[in-house]
């Protein structure tokens, strides 16, 4: 099994986030607004046009709003219905689970998600029955994109920890794993996808990202450390 220098790692990850340190930016090729800390940023300008975003299923959804304020954000398809920016007590976030067409109102604006799957030649979803022959038969690099305390409650036997917040900021940790099987999870398969676009926006030819994470792992009866 190829395990990441996980002593170092966990020591930038621990001083990078009580540090309250700001995670890379990273824009995305084709998709709208910019990865940062793991959430998409969309840009919302003042102005009367509707509003179009291309996202990917499974990215966490903010707005930079050019005008401060709270606005009304409804997705009805989705069953989406909240207050943009997400109060204090709440989630910064609204999660993008299902690919497909969605209109949307924000405030007295209207506009439309199109949100794809990540589709490449290298990158692969599978099960958790999958992604468990795949450990047995390959020995891939395992990466557990959660935060620690959900790696600390529970994790794929011999999984790296590295969060999707900081995730890209630690690329060149991986870079001697370009060309090898890495296999990616998370809690439901979302922030995966996310870091799965990273890897492969960044060259690596073997991403395998298990589809629905932690949430079909345990329940398949396979083990958690």
């Amino acid at each position: 099994m190829k395990v990441l220098n996980i002593i170092l790692l966990s020591f930038f990850i621990v001083f990078s986030l009580a540090a309250g340190g700001k995670a890379e930016i990273t824009e995305l090729s084709g998709p709208s607004g910019v990865i940062e800390g793991g959430l998409r940023i969309l840009q919302v300008d003042e102005g009367p046009t509707d509003l179009d975003f291309t996202i990917y299923r499974g990215d966490y959804i903010v707005f930079d709003f050019e005008k401060t304020g709270a606005y009304d954000f409804m997705v009805a398809d989705l069953e989406i219905d909240t207050v943009m920016p997400r109060p204090a007590t709440e989630k910064s976030y609204v999660k993008m689970k299902e690919s497909g067409d969605y209109a949307f109102t924000l405030g007295e604006r209207k506009g439309v998600f199109h949100v794809l799957e990540l589709e490449n030649p290298n990158y692969h979803e599978l099960s958790a029955a999958e992604a468990s022959d795949l450990i047995k038969n390959v020995s891939p690099v395992i990466i557990d994109v959660r935060t620690s305390g959900e790696y600390n409650s529970g994790h794929v036997p011999e999984a790296n920890l590295l969060p999707v917040q900081i995730f890209a900021d630690n690329l060149s940790s991986l870079e001697k794993f370009k060309d090898e099987d890495i296999l990616l999870y998370c809690a439901s398969g979302n922030r995966s996808t996310v870091a799965s676009k990273m890897l492969i926006d960044a060259g690596f030819t073997k991403v395998y990202n298990m589809r629905h994470g932690m949430s079909d792992w345990v329940p398949s009866g396979l083990p958690v450390e």
